[in-house]
């Protein structure tokens, strides 16, 4: 379902621009990478015992300021790439992840920022019997992020260029199945870039009020769901719901902020629940605890076009059953498939732990 919900975003993310320039320019790039995995965690300590090495395979498209949104962000490239990673440990394996990203330049174009978000594959994810050691990946697919930080010098032969850097990669399933401690690789590239077409259009200026876009206070709705497990291994893997309501102000046309309440509802917190109540815990649990959970939430957009990276910090203010903590946040990103109707994907967690991966529609008034 990940896969399914990445790719039709992927798909139609770059057919919202398919007919914006009759131009297109396309660049490839290759690096190979070699690092080491954060201990973020120290139960993960035994699964860091090598340094992860991979190559990242790229593709994306040039802008040149034809839209406002293109002039506003420095004529980003927007693209796909394609990661495999070697995790240097037998019980972690390999990793492929294939994303959607955007490159932002700095100084001049020589310094390039990437994000991307995708999906990622582990080969060798945890197993009861066959596999108990590996606690950071309990499936075999997972949510993926990674970010490089560049020096960047185009076009030095024939359309043929260098750049070297840092990075870093994220695996985690968001707890949609456990366990999910996850893993975090830093490391250093190097790579070879190449453009396919070195005649360049003239980048089009920025024009005096790009940046403008206020709107009045809008309002929206969002229905949330997804499947997830609480911490107990084998516990099992549930549906949860989650209705919101939101307020939001768009400041201009890169930035708006939101205020808004929500309601959970977990089946894996009622079943964690009744765990502790029978488990024999003596932490006071008796089983008849509400699972359900009000939370308020202040939080930010950027968009990007039609996509937009949300992040959110809610506190429940409703939570008569103590689990994670009383705070959280929400990262992801969101896609509006008209002006008033969207979609998102976002994790939900309390500090670094997640606790749920969320697949969203909503409808902003």
């Amino acid at each position: 379902m990940i896969k399914r919900i990445c790719l039709f975003i992927c798909i139609l993310h770059f057919y919202s621009y398919a007919q914006i320039e009759s131009k297109r320019n396309y660049t490839l790039d290759v690096h190979n990478f070699y690092g080491t995995i954060l201990k973020h965690n120290p139960d993960i300590s035994h699964l860091i015992t090598g340094h992860p090495s991979g190559i990242i395979f790229s593709f994306q498209r040039e802008t040149f300021g034809s839209e406002d949104w293109e002039r506003l962000y420095n004529y980003p490239d927007y693209g796909a790439s394609f990661i495999y990673q070697d995790m240097d440990n037998e019980y972690l394996g390999k990793h492929l992840g294939l994303f959607v990203h955007y490159n932002f330049y700095f100084l001049k174009r020589y310094l390039q920022l990437r994000i991307g978000q995708g999906i990622g594959y582990s080969t060798n994810p945890y197993d009861e019997d066959e596999n108990f050691r590996n606690i950071a990946h309990g499936s075999h697919l997972s949510s993926a992020t990674y970010l490089l930080l560049n020096a960047k010098k185009e076009n030095l032969i024939k359309g043929l260029g260098i750049q070297a850097g840092l990075g870093v990669i994220h695996y985690s399933n968001g707890n949609s199945k456990a366990p999910n401690k996850s893993t975090n690789t830093l490391f250093l590239n190097a790579g070879l870039t190449y453009a396919l077409d070195t005649d360049t259009p003239e980048y089009i200026e920025k024009q005096k009020g790009d940046l403008k876009g206020a709107e009045p206070v809008g309002y929206g709705f969002i229905f949330r769901s997804g499947v997830n497990e609480s911490d107990v291994v084998g516990s099992g893997r549930f549906p949860f719901y989650t209705l919101a309501a939101y307020a939001d102000k768009r400041l201009n046309k890169k930035s708006a902020i939101q205020l808004g309440a929500e309601i959970f509802f977990s089946k894996a917190l009622e079943r964690y629940i009744d765990f502790r109540a029978v488990g024999g815990f003596n932490d006071g649990t008796t089983g008849e605890e509400d699972s359900k959970r009000v939370g308020v939430f202040l939080g930010h957009e950027l968009r990007v076009n039609r996509i937009s990276v949300l992040t959110q910090f809610g506190y429940y203010a409703y939570y008569p059953y103590d689990f994670e903590g009383q705070t959280y946040l929400r990262a992801g990103v969101q896609y509006y498939i008209t002006k008033n109707v969207f979609g998102s994907l976002t994790v939900r967690s309390h500090a670094a732990k997640a606790e749920a991966m969320e697949f969203s529609v909503g409808y902003r008034l």
